[in-house]
C-alpha cells in the first residue's frame, strides 16, 4: 500500500480525484461499478491479480483506459498485460514524472463517452488540464472544489441531495451532523458566481443543490 499512497498523494497534488482499493477484488468491483476516467493498475495484489482485473474489466468496460505498473521485466509479462487490456505498461520502479505524463497521454487520447471540456453557459471546466475559467476569467480551485465542480456540470440540470455529493466526491457516508457540502458550495459561489452576470449554483430547498444555466437571478 506505500506504492498506492505515494501514488495517491502525488495525483491529488494536479488536482485529480483519486480512488485507491485495498486489493485485486476490491478494485474490480470499483472499477466495474463506478465511472472512472482512468485505472492505474498494479499487477501484483492481493485476493485477485491485476491480469484477472484486466480480463474480468473489459468486457464491460471496453473503453476504460488503464495502466499497468509492473515489477515483471520481461517482454512477455508487458505483451500479456497489453493482450489482456492494459492501455500503457510501466515497469516498476519509474519516476512519477514518467507515469503523470502517461496519465495525462491517455486522458486527451480519452474515452468516446468521456467529455474533455464541460461547459455550462460562460463556465468551462477542462477534465484533462483541470482547469476551470468563466467569461474567460481563470478561476482557482483546490482538489476538492474541482472535483464538487465537476460533480455538479456533470449532473447539470438536475437536483443533488447532500448524500450524493458526499458519496461521490468525499468517498464517504453520509453524516447528518455535517455541513461539509454547503461549505464548499459557498466556496464555489465565491469562486464561480461572484461578480457574474447571473448566478448558475442554486439551491433547491428541500433537496440540495443545481447546477444550471437559469438566469433568473443576479448575482
Amino acid at each position: 500500500m506505500a506504492l498506492a499512497s505515494y501514488v495517491r498523494k502525488c495525483l491529488e497534488s494536479e488536482h485529480y480525484d483519486v480512488d485507491v482499493a485495498q486489493d485485486g477484488e476490491q478494485g474490480a468491483a470499483m472499477a466495474s461499478d463506478l465511472d472512472y476516467d482512468l485505472l492505474v493498475l498494479d499487477l501484483n495484489l492481493p485476493k485477485l491479480d491485476g491480469i484477472s482485473v484486466l480480463r474480468n474489466l473489459r468486457p464491460n468496460k471496453p473503453q476504460l483506459p488503464v495502466i499497468v505498473l509492473t515489477a515483471r521485466p520481461r517482454v512477455e509479462d508487458r505483451v500479456l498485460a497489453l493482450d489482456s487490456g492494459a492501455d500503457d505498461c510501466l515497469n516498476k520502479p519509474f519516476s512519477y514524472s514518467e507515469l503523470s505524463a502517461r496519465v495525462r497521454a491517455l486522458l486527451r487520447r480519452g474515452r468516446p463517452s468521456l467529455e474533455s471540456i464541460l461547459q455550462i453557459a460562460d463556465l468551462q471546466l477542462n477534465r484533462v488540464e483541470r482547469k476551470v475559467q468563466r467569461g474567460g476569467r481563470k478561476i482557482e480551485l483546490t482538489t476538492k472544489e474541482f472535483a464538487l465542480l465537476e460533480y455538479l456540470m456533470r449532473n447539470a440540470g438536475q437536483s443533488i441531495t447532500r448524500s450524493m455529493i458526499i458519496e461521490h466526491v468525499w468517498n464517504i457516508s453520509f453524516d447528518t451532523s455535517t455541513n461539509v457540502v454547503d461549505v464548499y458550495i459557498n466556496y464555489l459561489r465565491k469562486k464561480v458566481d461572484d461578480g457574474a452576470p447571473f448566478r448558475l449554483i442554486h439551491t433547491v430547498r428541500g433537496v440540495g443543490y443545481e447546477l444550471s444555466d437559469k438566469c433568473d437571478e443576479v448575482a
